[in-house]
């Protein structure tokens, strides 16, 4: 993966261009915390107003920052957003020591709770990023490694992320996303995904009603920051055999309780 270079001490006192590494990693991580954060691409113009720098010194960053994958264009071409690189830098951030720990005892919990699989996902580009998972201990089950990825349009977590999206950004991204039809109850409408989305903003919970995997129903619920922006979601999920919808929406309450838990953990 690639990596920034950090200007080391012995560096700064050998070097007179020292001083100037360093303003321009200051500059760069700056530049990335303002992306992160705001959950959207920004425009160069954007950028360069917000972090008080010339737009020419904004441009070079942001060109240094594309080629190391940290940021990545828009669609548009004309703005830029979080990068692949960035991206594995959080996912290795929130996967590190203690915190792991205490987000897989949260899940642990919840599944002898409900008494099915559960996980914890993000939203990574146009697609479901697994951050952690915790099996229930059924002879049959769906298995997904952490760090895989799955569908937007057909997932309880996928269409969570969607829904929380800005109405304009949420039309944009399913504009561009390959509706597959991955079982006969898939949502391969745009008209029919945008309506779900606001469905699911309304009540703040989303279902998957066997349209990723045949007999496989889910659940999923936000885990929100403190600014109350989504940045994950819980989800449980079992064959219908065992977990019918009905089933899975009387287990919302416990997965809320554990997303209020997780949001502290993020």
């Amino acid at each position: 993966m690639p990596h920034l270079a950090f200007p080391t001490a012995a560096g700064a006192a050998a070097t007179s261009t020292a001083p100037a590494a360093s303003s321009s990693t200051e500059r760069s991580l700056a530049l990335l915390a303002l992306v992160a954060a705001q959950g959207r691409a920004l425009s160069l113009a954007e950028l360069s107003a917000r972090l008080a720098l010339p737009k020419a010194s904004t441009h070079r960053l942001c060109a240094q920052l594309q080629q190391g994958g940290w940021l990545a264009r828009d669609t548009d071409e004309r703005s830029f957003g979080v990068g692949p690189a960035l991206r594995r830098l959080a996912l290795d951030a929130l996967n590190n020591g203690v915190v792991r720990g205490l987000r897989h005892e949260v899940l642990a919990e919840l599944v002898a709770q409900v008494g099915e699989t559960c996980n914890l996902t993000t939203l990574d580009g146009a697609t479901v990023l697994y951050l952690d998972r915790v099996e229930a201990p059924w002879p049959w089950r769906l298995t997904l490694d952490v760090g895989a990825h799955v569908p937007l349009h057909c997932t309880a977590s996928g269409k969570l992320f969607l829904a929380a999206l800005p109405a304009a950004q949420r039309d944009a991204l399913i504009g561009r996303l390959r509706l597959e039809p991955l079982t006969h109850a898939t949502l391969t409408a745009p008209a029919a995904l945008r309506a779900e989305c606001e469905l699911i903003a309304e009540r703040g919970w989303s279902s998957d009603r066997e349209e990723f995997i045949a007999g496989l129903n889910a659940i999923a619920v936000p885990v929100r920051d403190a600014q109350h922006r989504v940045r994950a979601a819980i989800a449980v999920h079992a064959p219908s055999a065992r977990m019918s919808i009905e089933g899975a929406i009387a287990r919302v309450p416990a997965l809320q309780a554990a997303a209020a838990r997780m949001a502290d953990l993020l």
